[in-house]
């Protein structure tokens, strides 16, 4: 049986209040993609202990929490390539089991900002109480990104969003200069040897080719994992929304610790790793 979220998380579920919703772009100033200002407004659901800061935004606290909800979702691992893991009924997904589509409703809301829609989804409800379709169109892996981010008190440093490929061009924009402010520095993966609490970032379908140098570049699908371990030729990752679910890969490296060649090629045969996002915590 998959291990539920606890009373804790869902008393605070069902204590949400709604809120004033509109679209998020893939922009945005520091912390918001959805107005391009951070505000208070925008974490007015945030609890206090990650709004105010009570311990400084580091990586253990990140690695942390990712480690909870993997543990949370029953410890799954995946380390088939992509595709061979084959479809399930919605009614086996673990994101539709009682206990945890309330939780992905938490990645949701605590990864968004308050004023976009995507702040009041969940893992089997839309923001006006629909169920959704057996084909879900609301991918919520970049949303656990940002929840992590959010509750290890990033602040105004990360820039949350329901798409991976606007953290993905900003860390960019702060490797350039473009941009200022934002924890996250996009690093070449053959250059750079990543280490738990950053993330790793691939493209999926059209933008598989993508390479550090295409960005930045328009909103593009792809994924992130956060590094909850290294260990020599291997680091251990998780992610959201996995077969459909908090899960762990782990990805191969080079001796020196890299996740591509110095050409950039990807040492993984699975997935085209193609940056690296460094993330600046304050420990």
């Amino acid at each position: 049986m998959r291990a539920s979220v606890g009373a804790a998380s869902v008393a605070c579920l069902l204590m949400l209040t709604a809120c004033s919703s509109s679209r998020s772009s893939s922009g945005g100033g520091a912390g918001s993609s959805a107005t391009g200002a951070y505000t208070a407004a925008n974490e007015a659901h945030i609890p206090d202990f990650a709004r105010m800061h009570f311990a400084p935004f580091n990586r253990a606290d990140a690695i942390g929490l990712a480690s909870a909800e993997w543990r949370a979702f029953g410890s799954e691992v995946h380390d088939e390539p992509p595709g061979e893991n084959p479809d399930m009924p919605p009614m086996l997904r673990p994101d539709r089991q009682p206990g945890l589509w309330e939780k992905v409703g938490l990645f949701w809301w605590l990864g968004q900002d308050a004023d976009t829609t995507e702040s009041l989804w969940s893992g089997a409800y839309t923001s006006t109480g629909t169920p959704l379709p057996d084909k879900d169109i609301h991918p919520w892996s970049a949303a656990f990104i940002s929840y992590v981010m959010r509750i290890a008190g990033a602040g105004a440093r990360f820039p949350y969003s329901a798409s991976h490929s606007t953290y993905i061009n900003i860390a960019k924009q702060m490797a350039t200069g473009a941009q200022s402010g934002y924890a996250v520095i996009a690093e070449r993966p053959g250059e750079y040897a990543p280490v738990p609490g950053d993330l790793i970032c691939t493209g999926r379908g059209k933008a598989e080719r993508l390479t550090y140098d295409s960005l930045p570049t328009g909103g593009f699908p792809s994924h992130c994992d956060i590094i909850v371990a290294a260990r020599p030729g291997e680091l251990s990752v998780i992610g959201g929304n996995v077969a459909y679910s908090v899960s762990m890969k782990h990805v191969p490296t080079t001796p020196s610790g890299m996740i591509a060649t110095p050409d950039g090629q990807s040492v993984d045969p699975r997935y085209p790793w193609f940056v690296v996002l460094r993330v600046t915590y304050d420990q």
